[in-house]
């Protein structure tokens, strides 16, 4: 079973940038293929991003194709998510999510963090 540990998240301006980490224990990372989800107040969980388990496939959700970028590294147990210009609608709780069966878009990760807080400020 692994665990999952995400940082990262906070208060920025429109436009401005952040990088969220989800730190993996207990499990052997490489073995889980990674994804980034979000859900805002009164809205469904949504995908964001997702990566195959060497990092070589990546999905991302048309509302963040070409501002987000997923990326992973096997020896520090960490997938990491890059926000580049951030927009209000990002606003949402963050969570990574592990499978070690299937990547990609689907929403049956077995394992999930505890989310961390995006705010963007127009």
């Amino acid at each position: 079973q692994v665990h999952l540990v995400e940082s990262g998240g906070g208060l920025v301006q429109a436009g401005g940038s952040l990088r969220l980490s989800c730190a993996a224990s207990g499990g052997t990372f490489s073995s889980y293929a990674m994804g980034w989800f979000r859900q805002a107040p009164g809205k469904e969980r949504e995908i964001v991003a997702a990566i195959s388990w060497s990092g070589r496939s990546t999905y991302y959700a048309d509302s963040v194709k070409g501002r987000f970028t997923i990326s992973r590294d096997n020896a520090k147990n960490t997938v990491y998510l890059q926000m580049n210009s951030l927009k209000p609608e990002d606003t949402a709780v963050y969570y990574c999510a592990a499978d070690p069966t299937t990547w990609g878009k689907h929403y049956d990760y077995d394992y999930w963090g505890q989310g961390t807080q995006v705010t963007v400020s127009s």
